[in-house]
C-alpha cells in the first residue's frame, strides 16, 4: 500500500441513540465527540439514529412514530388541491 493516502483506521465507539446501545468497532469514521470506553481509554464517539439493535427488520418489533401526523398534515395540506 501507498503510505499517507489511506484514511485512519482505529476503533470508534458508536452509540444508538433509539436503543441506548454503544458498541467499539474499528472504522475509518471519526468525530469531534468522545467517550470513556469500558477498558478506560477514550474514544471518538459517532452517535446513529438506528441500528441493527433499534431496527425493525433485525428486532422483529415495529415502532409507531407519528401514528397519524404525516398523513393527517398531507390531507389538510391537499385538501383544495385538485391535479
Amino acid at each position: 500500500m501507498k503510505p499517507n493516502i489511506h484514511p485512519g483506521y482505529d476503533y470508534v465507539v458508536f452509540k444508538d441513540n433509539a436503543a441506548g446501545h454503544t458498541f467499539r468497532i474499528r472504522s475509518t469514521l471519526s468525530s469531534k465527540d468522545r467517550i470513556t470506553w469500558e477498558d478506560g481509554k477514550e474514544y471518538p464517539l459517532v452517535t446513529l439514529d438506528t441500528s441493527s439493535h433499534s431496527h425493525p427488520f433485525y428486532t422483529g418489533k415495529q415502532r409507531v412514530v407519528e401514528v397519524g401526523g404525516r398523513v393527517d398534515r398531507f390531507k389538510k395540506r391537499y385538501a383544495g388541491a385538485k391535479g
